[in-house]
């Protein structure tokens, strides 16, 4: 592999320097250490067989006893010396065993320049002391004493060396171990029980040819806002918790990855959505508690600060903007693809990711970057990873190995077809500040082999320019980040590389020697794949988008959710979800209810059953907005279950265009007409005007009771009947009266009892009034229960 090609050529001169500094005994180690770590001249891949002769000597030479003492390297300055430097080394050593230490001294011992970046990586690997590999220890009067080291105690040491009395030679990576050596009332004479290995790169001057070395810098962080918004104008949005917050304020992570990458010389990757999130956090935001009630958020003034410093960090510097909330590119493209629709939700992040970046920070972004999990590759990834636009794929060189045989690291960029470059991240410089940093000791060790590993790139090929780019994990801690801007700072001075940006080291010249086939399906690491979204993630996706459609296509003004819940798709596909599929799934469902929520804000008021009698008559169906914008493009049908008892508007069914005020309702109605009686079941939808059902449809019956003509005979005869009994009372009541006198005589020409004007003490008959009203007044609430249609 070029990622482990060596260093050739190790100078004699430490093999005489290590036989200078020691007695006949001793010399004869150092020898062979040199003979196992330094490669012959002319060999083109050295570093295998010194690799495999070295774990051959470690393995039949265990260290027994030599890690009863943790020796911790809590700093080594300079990291890398030059003439006339005086190097320090500060740290502890604590005693694991159970027997007291006495007679012990810690020292540095000093091994050949190292053969190429295995041999680094053997080193860095190696656990405990094995004679033969460990160096020459340097001068006594460089040592610090420990007279006596009780079992779990801890004691701390410094030890100065000048540069010029270690006798460094030839530029190189040197190995470099800090021993204690002492005794126990067990083993009663000189051992070494404790080492820590680390390493001293010597460059003191500039390199005739320095390597062009890229930085990728990621602001990225977790989901953290919904889609839910509240019923203001404004529409607050809603944060799932106050984490992001933490993370800008000062001192947390992201607030020191802006505060250390605006002293560097670093290509920014942003992920959109975290400004967009932040952004937001700067005015009024709600945040929601373990309980699901929402608080007023209160860091509108770190937020507003965060981006502030950000946007100076930013200024004349190469910006690359992730697509919108930095979607999973392999799941992607090993599931998602399955489902349709997708991919358009990596266009549409995409597109939205440099209008946000230069909405909020106000800078020009590149969107022609991808970033796979990982850097891993397989044509499935480089095809979802370009279908948006970006024409290179950030690869790393764990995944993309180099298997041509070159005797150097190759430069990033790997043309791959169809118009793409791989750009090929360094796996060693890209995974060297992992785990726990905030530990002085692993901060130290990891700077010093960045550094080795740095260097050993150049003084592999020092007459052939290259480009190398450091692609760290997307969500650094702030231990990592103050790690790595530690180590980038001690590159900036300049003896062996140069800065780059990320924009400059894809279009550098490829080696024409390097790899540039994508590996198969197969090759894709089977821990990556597990950790993947699974199908029924995207069809959950795919739901929700249709729903959404449905949705705007009914509204006046569709943006109120159109971006909110599209964003928030887009966040159900982040990367950041990896690790966590409860989390993951809990959001999605969190954006699906909400969308209910809202579409069942626009629904029909249930019925009760309804009356007609008559032929025909109306029936009122009531629309409900609960929104606070008009609803329209919907169609309410009513259709008879029974057309030959009940037909609605001459057929079986009748369609009438709604639109609705916000926060109103509104009564259609309806023309029915009677053919038989009996009740009958009707169903009310709404649609769109696509033809889509909208929301539940509402059943209710009607209970027909049509009047037949053989029923109105008899009632008609029955109101003939009254009106002749009430004139026949009425006569005999003016009989009755003329007799007992209470009437005066008719006058001449009047022949008639009815038209005799009232006398005193009589009613004045009334005027008849106005006639009732056939339709009842509209009502717009719920039918009570035995409702009448209108007739």
């Amino acid at each position: 592999m070029a990622e482990a090609a060596d260093f050739q050529g190790t100078p004699p001169s430490a093999a005489r320097r290590w036989l200078r500094r020691s007695g006949a005994l001793l010399a004869a180690v150092p020898v062979l250490a040199g003979l196992l770590q330094a490669p012959a001249a002319g060999q083109a891949r050295a570093d295998v067989p010194a690799a495999a002769s070295e774990t051959t000597t470690a393995a039949r030479a265990p260290g027994t006893g030599s890690r009863s003492v943790d020796v911790s390297v809590d700093a080594l300055t300079p990291s890398a010396p030059q003439k006339g430097d005086t190097i320090t080394v500060t740290g502890s050593v604590t005693n694991r065993s159970s027997r007291t230490v006495t007679e012990g001294s810690v020292g540095l011992r000093l091994g050949a320049a190292l053969g190429g970046r295995s041999a680094i990586d053997n080193v860095a690997q190696r656990k405990g002391y094995v004679p033969g590999l460990e160096g020459t220890p340097v001068d006594d009067k460089f040592t610090e004493k420990i007279s006596s080291l009780a079992p779990g105690n801890r004691q701390s040491f410094r030890i100065s060396v000048p540069a010029d009395d270690l006798d460094l030679g030839q530029d190189g990576v040197y190995q470099l171990g800090v021993a204690l050596t002492g005794q126990t009332a067990a083993q009663p004479y000189p051992q070494v029980l404790g080492i820590q290995h680390t390493f001293l790169p010597w460059q003191p001057g500039k390199a005739a040819s320095r390597t062009k070395t890229t930085f990728m810098w990621p602001l990225i962080s977790a989901t953290h806002l919904t889609a839910e918004t509240d019923s203001s104008e404004r529409q607050t949005p809603v944060f799932e918790d106050d984490e992001l917050a933490k993370e800008i304020a000062p001192g947390g992570r992201l607030q020191q990855m802006v505060s250390l990458g605006s002293r560097l010389d670093v290509t920014w990757v942003i992920d959109p959505d975290l400004l967009a999130s932040v952004d937001a956090m700067t005015e009024n935001y709600l945040v929601r508690g373990e309980n699901g009630e929402t608080s007023p958020g209160e860091q509108q003034g770190p937020a507003k600060q965060w981006l502030n410093e950000l946007e100076k960090a930013v200024q004349g510097k190469n910006v690359v903007a992730l697509p919108f909330a930095d979607p999973d590119l392999a799941s992607l493209a090993h599931t998602g693809k399955r489902v349709s629709g997708s991919l358009s939700h990596l266009k549409d992040a995409t597109e939205v990711a440099a209008d946000t970046v230069e909405t909020v920070l106000h800078v020009k972004a590149s969107t022609d970057f991808a970033w796979p999990v990982e850097g891993a590759i397989d044509p499935a990834v480089v095809d979802v990873a370009t279908s948006a636009g970006a024409r290179n794929v950030i690869a790393r060189a764990d995944s993309l190995q180099d298997t041509s045989g070159l005797p150097y690291t190759p430069s990033a960029p790997r043309p791959i077809g169809g118009g793409t470059t791989a750009v090929v991240a360094d796996a060693r410089l890209s995974t060297g500040f992992r785990g726990d940093m905030t530990r002085a000791n692993n901060s130290t060790l990891a700077v010093q082999q960045f550094l080795a590993q740095s260097l050993m790139i150049t003084l592999q090929a020092p007459e052939k320019q290259r480009s190398v780019v450091v692609a760290p994990q997307r969500t650094p801690t702030a231990g990592q980040a103050q790690s790595m801007a530690q180590a980038i700072r001690l590159l900036q001075d300049g003896r062996w590389t140069e800065p780059q940006d990320l924009t400059a080291a894809a279009k550098s010249s490829p080696d024409p020697g390097a790899v540039t086939s994508v590996p198969s399906g197969r090759a894709y690491p089977a821990s990556l794949r597990r950790q993947e979204l699974p199908l029924s993630a995207f069809e959950s996706i795919r739901n929700t988008q249709g729903r959404l459609d449905g949705f705007q296509a009914i509204l006046s003004n569709a943006s109120r959710v159109q971006a909110p819940f599209g964003r928030a798709i887009d966040r159900e596909m982040s990367t950041s979800w990896r690790g966590r599929p409860q989390e993951a799934e809990r959001f999605r469902g969190g954006v699906s209810g909400y969308l209910n929520t809202l579409t069942q804000s626009v629904s029909l008021i249930d019925k009760s059953e309804a009356k007609l009698s008559g032929r025909s008559a109306t029936i009122p169906v009531t629309v409900q907005n609960n929104l606070l914008q008009d609803v329209d493009h919907l169609v309410l049908r009513l259709t008879s279950t029974k057309a030959t008892r009940l037909k609605v508007g001459g057929s079986q069914y009748d369609e009438q265009p709604v639109r609705v005020s916000g926060g109103h309702a509104q009564s259609v109605k309806f023309t029915t007409t009677a053919e038989a009686n009996g009740p009958v079941e009707v169903i009310a939808q709404l649609y769109t005007q696509d033809g889509q059902p909208y929301g539940s449809e509402v059943r209710f019956n009607v209970n027909v009771t049509e009047v037949t003509p053989t029923v109105m005979l008899v009632i008609a005869g029955g109101v003939l009947l009254l009106v002749l009994a009430g004139f026949r009372m009425y006569t005999q009541r003016k009989r009755a009266a003329r007799r007992a006198g209470d009437v005066p005589p008719e006058g001449p020409g009047d022949g008639s009892d009815a038209a005799q004007g009232p006398g005193p003490g009589t009613d004045t008959p009334g005027q008849p009034s106005d006639p009732e009203p056939d339709t009842a007044a509209e009502n717009e609430d719920a039918s009570t229960p035995g409702e009448r249609v209108d007739r």
